[in-house]
This record gives structure tokens, sequence and C-alpha cells, in this order.
């Protein structure tokens, strides 16, 4: 009586443990599934970063543009001012 009670208690164990578990098909979608939301990710990721090396060269342009246009100030502010020609007036004949 013991041995058919037994094998019954896992048979039914058996099943129920088969009926819970997920079919390998599921799995493998599931996995599939992980790996292209995973791979949009990486997309999205790398997109952003082409985004910020753009910003960070225009930054670096914008800088080196205006550390030229200061070079150039200070430059124009070193050079003398221009005067006006020369005017002298004209000496007077010597009488006689």
């Amino acid at each position: 009586m013991r041995k058919p009670f037994a094998f019954a208690l896992m048979l039914a164990a058996t099943l129920g443990l088969a009926a819970c578990d997920k079919a390998s098909e599921d799995k493998a979608q599931d996995a599939q599934e992980h790996s292209q939301n995973a791979q949009e990710k990486m997309n999205d990721a790398q997109d952003k970063v082409n985004e910020a090396n753009e910003e960070k060269a225009k930054a670096a342009a914008d800088q080196a543009e205006a550390q030229q246009k200061a070079a150039e100030e200070a430059r124009d502010d070193a050079t003398p001012a221009t005067t006006a020609p020369n005017t002298t007036v004209p000496a007077e004949p010597a009488k006689q």
C-alpha cells in the first residue's frame, strides 16, 4: 500500500511542477525581446554620445573663435592711435 501511494504522490508532484514551468519556446521569445530592447537602448545611448561629441566640438570652435577675437582686440588696443596730419602754419615772408 505504501508503494502505490508513493508513486501516485511522485506522479502528482512531477505533473504539478511540469505544469508550472514555462516552455523553452517562451523563454527563447523572452530572451529575444530582451535582446532587442537592449539593442535599442544601446543605439539610443550611442546617439546621445554622438550628440554630446558634436556639441563639444561646436563649443571648442566657439571658444577658439572667441580667443581669436580677444587677441585681435588686444592687438588693436596696443597699436597707437592715428593722429591728424601735421598741419603747420606757414611762416610769414620776411619784410624788407
